[in-house]
């Protein structure tokens, strides 16, 4: 049995292909699941993806998390710049948690250039797209992240 990562999306990502292309591009978050479950798997991994609009069903699934996963890639969306209670459910988990961002946080606008997860995330990665989530993916592999 493989160990698994969870892949935890927040609000509003399943309007990717629909939603602002020239920063979220044309892809739908159903074909880039499929996408990460490939890469997943070609590194040790099974990836399961979840996507919520609802900041209490994330927090649901990060402490379910920690019993069922080595890690979490989670892009938490707007709730990464307003939300304590994420923050606070990250800093509580004994397992590894990358911070992802589809779009470079610092250069968008200036409420976004702050996220609550940064300090208690094991690691963030941000600005590269579908890329952000497959980077954050090798540095779990790699052990190159570490829970807090």
């Amino acid at each position: 049995m493989k160990p698994k990562v969870f892949i935890l999306n927040g609000p509003n990502l399943n309007r990717l292909g629909r939603r602002e292309k020239v920063w979220y591009g044309e892809k739908t978050l159903t074909s880039l699941e499929a996408d990460w479950k490939k890469e997943g798997e070609s590194l040790g991994f099974d990836v399961e993806c979840r996507q919520s609009n609802h900041e209490g069903t994330l927090i649901d699934w990060l402490q379910e998390a920690e019993t069922k996963a080595v890690g979490v890639l989670l892009n938490a969306g707007g709730y990464s710049h307003t939300s304590i209670a994420l923050r606070d459910c990250v800093a509580s988990i004994q397992i590894p948690v990358v911070e992802v961002h589809w779009t470079p946080i610092t250069r968008r606008e200036i409420f976004r250039h702050y996220s609550h997860l940064t300090d208690v995330s094991s690691g963030m990665v941000s600005g590269f797209g579908a890329l952000s989530y497959s980077l954050a993916l090798v540095l779990l592999a790699h052990d190159r992240v570490e829970s807090r």
